[in-house]
């Protein structure tokens, strides 16, 4: 069997092929290309085709291609998606644009309102038709006015809208009038992507419910393009294997289901690499990791505790400063990355990004027009990224253009010599990512101390020691692939699908009658996951179902996560997941009330179908300490303390199981290149990955 991960990255699209038959054919392939932001599905498909070529397979004999993309992410950054109309109830046409009266700077008389000064849907687009259902148990107080719902239909064709939403009140109790609203539009307008509000996300909170369907409709045109380009192209390549797409909550999805709900994949890239933070942990024995994904772009940051991801907090997850109610890992961005652009601001002020030099024209070094000093032109300076060896010698760089930049635009206006710039603009952007970790970990109740941190992307390695001072982490552990570790995550993640339904029920004073009217929700829940796992050909005894309710104590305004025991509810499962949100709520806010009532607001059904890990094969055993050779050249290198050191440069491919490398070292490889600063050693572990530690 032949499977291929492809992660888009804003610099380069990773890629991993797994080529699998009897265990000793095993084997394991990875390569970079530049990314095409234009169309990815072009870098995609050229990725693919090279890492065949260096496989030595038919890109025809592929089975499966896994693919991470910021498709849907960048569309709503650089606000390019779809011209959305909306169809909601009469009286509630401006709950977009009011939200929840919350300002995210109370005190801010110039702060932007994303929701209010870039809105997915325009005022004039929201219109209104009459109906009315009533809580609390969905009864329909007021008929939908059918022909109402045509003419809005009608006006939306006039106007060359893309994308409609049907969004009314109280459709989570009763979706009735969503789904015949939804109905009518799609029979003036065909060739619109039409969605109701129920579909994305049925539950409670109209506002974030609203929203949510807007994002969705607002990204689902072109997502939906994009993802059936991607496919043409690869079936214009011979490349005829099922595809399946990273979701943000960790799971991959069909084209099909990521074509209707691409709210889904807006942490699709940034999740891969957590996935392949966990994979790469369990291998090294290691359960409690801090990661972080460093590119060209940004820095991705994710906690891993106890060998589980961490989802966020519903009140937490939003895109763009707007709410999306879909389950996504706990992961922070910043704008940190090889290609942040170091300068002087107005006032003088010396920063490292957010803003990007991207791929292209990227950095300085990459002589494709950039003339602004970046992250990775510091590195080259400073000696700790060699021309010949950067990207395996794929890509020529020329360090005299890093130098000529960075004495421009810093060193000279600060009277500083070149290698303190450079010096300047690591430090910057290590304590710019290391506040971010902070606010990752320690701001949620997490020790750095007694956690790994695992940094990977083509740049993660070259910052990870200076980071772990930074935050107190434990060690350091380096992925035996670095640079596509991201891509690796997708060949070790589990189709899954998640189905929700709200409701209200405390749980110390349910009754007989709740309980069964909780159970036939989650009955009614598991059998859509069936039925969608039904349609993509999965055995029945693949499938497996997690049932998980979201509480809250009475009268608090956002819900924790808890694990419901399988079969029926009732008084004694009921005393369970009590106890679960207690530990929930002790772990994320540090107390908890054992006294008080809680109760379920939201039932969660996650469907999971487990897929052919990833193996890596185990290396033969070395045992070497600074093994000579492993080693390519020496040559001088700038560390943190502002030394020059004379630095051995080590072939990673050479380094066998328990092998020890001391500092000051570098080890190089094609994807990526590790910074072992003098007073750390790096151990080999059984598969390749390095433990970086203190001597």
């Amino acid at each position: 069997m032949i499977r291929v991960g492809v992660d888009v990255g804003g610099t380069f699209t990773d890629i991993v092929l797994e080529q699998s038959g009897q265990r000793s054919e095993r084997k394991v392939v990875v390569t970079k290309v530049s990314s095409t932001p234009h169309d990815q599905s072009e870098g995609v498909v050229e990725g693919i085709l090279k890492v065949c070529a260096l496989a030595g397979v038919k890109p025809g004999e592929i089975d499966a291609v896994f693919h991470g993309t910021t498709v849907s992410t960048n569309m709503v950054i650089e606000r390019a998606g779809a011209k959305v109309g909306m169809i909601t109830t009469r009286g509630f046409r401006d709950i977009l644009h009011m939200a929840r009266h919350k300002r995210p700077h109370n005190f801010s008389l110039q702060f932007d309102l994303p929701w209010q000064s870039k809105p997915l849907v325009r005022r004039r687009d929201r219109l209104v038709v009459t109906e009315r259902i009533m809580p609390p148990t969905g009864e329909i107080a007021v008929p939908l006015a059918e022909d109402e719902v045509r003419q809005a239909a009608e006006l939306f064709a006039k106007r060359g809208t893309d994308a409609v939403i049907v969004a009314f009140l109280f459709s989570f109790l009763n979706n009735e009038h969503e789904q015949r609203a939804k109905e009518i539009v799609k029979g003036v307008l065909p060739d619109a992507f039409v969605s109701a509000s129920s579909d994305v996300v049925n539950t409670i909170r109209e506002y974030e419910r609203f929203s949510s369907a807007a994002m969705n409709a607002y990204i689902g045109p072109k997502t939906s393009a994009y993802l059936r380009s991607l496919e043409g192209r690869l079936r214009g390549n011979g490349i005829d294997a099922i595809v399946r797409i990273m979701q943000s909550n960790g799971g991959i999805s069909t084209i099909e289901n990521s074509s209707e709900l691409p709210i889904g994949l807006l942490l699709s890239g940034p999740a891969g690499g957590v996935m392949g933070g966990r994979w790469t942990g369990a291998n090294c024995g290691r359960d409690n990791i801090i990661t972080i994904d460093i590119g060209g772009t940004s820095a991705d940051i994710s906690v891993i505790q106890s060998g589980e991801l961490r989802i966020k907090n519903p009140r937490d997850t939003e895109v763009a400063g707007l709410p999306v109610l879909v389950p996504m890992i706990d992961i922070d961005a910043i704008g940190a990355g090889g290609g942040s652009i170091a300068y002087l601001d107005p006032g003088g002020a010396f920063r490292v990004g957010p803003r990007s030099a991207g791929a292209v024209p990227g950095p300085a070094c990459y002589a494709k027009g950039g003339e602004e000093p970046t992250v990775t032109d510091a590195q080259v300076v400073l000696g700790r990224m060699d021309p010949e060896h950067f990207l395996g010698g794929d890509l020529k760089i020329d360090a005299s253009l890093s130098r000529k930049a960075i004495e421009k635009h810093i060193a000279g206006p600060l009277g500083l010599s070149v290698e303190q710039a450079a010096l300047g603009i690591l430090k910057i952007v290590n304590n710019n990512m290391a506040l971010a970790i902070n606010a990752n970990s320690v701001a949620k109740g997490i020790d750095p101390r007694n956690f790994s941190l695992m940094g990977f992307g083509g740049a993660g390695p070259l910052h990870s020691v200076s980071l772990a001072e930074a935050i107190f982490a434990k060690d350091v552990l380096v992925p035996t692939h670095p640079g596509i570790t991201a891509a690796t995550g997708l060949l070790v993640t589990d189709l899954q699908y998640e189905y929700t339904h709200s409701l209200l029920l405390t749980l110390d004073k349910a009754t007989d009658a709740e309980f069964s009217k909780v159970n036939a929700a989650l009955d009614e829940l598991i059998a859509r996951a069936n039925s969608q796992l039904d349609a993509d050909g999965i055995p029945a005894e693949k499938r497996r179902f997690r049932q998980v309710a979201e509480c809250r104590y009475v009268g608090q305004g956002f819900e924790l996560r808890a694990d419901m025991p399988n079969g029926a509810l009732d008084a004694a499962s009921a005393a369970v997941i009590n106890e679960n949100f207690y530990q929930a709520h002790r772990q994320v806010y540090g107390h908890a009330f054992r006294e008080q009532s809680c109760e379920i607001i939201t039932l969660r059904v996650i469907a999971t179908v487990e897929v052919d890990t990833l193996q890596p094969p185990k290396l033969a055993k070395g045992g070497r300490a600074d093994p000579a050779d492993a080693v390519l050249y020496r040559r001088t290198t700038v560390f943190d303390d502002g030394q020059a050191a004379d630095t051995p440069r080590y072939q990673r491919e050479k380094l066998l199981a328990d092998d020890t490398v001391s500092g000051p070292a570098l080890i190089v490889q094609h994807n990526s290149t590790t910074l072992v600063p003098p007073g750390y050693i790096a151990t080999v572990m059984s598969h390749g990955d390095m433990l970086v530690a203190k001597a």
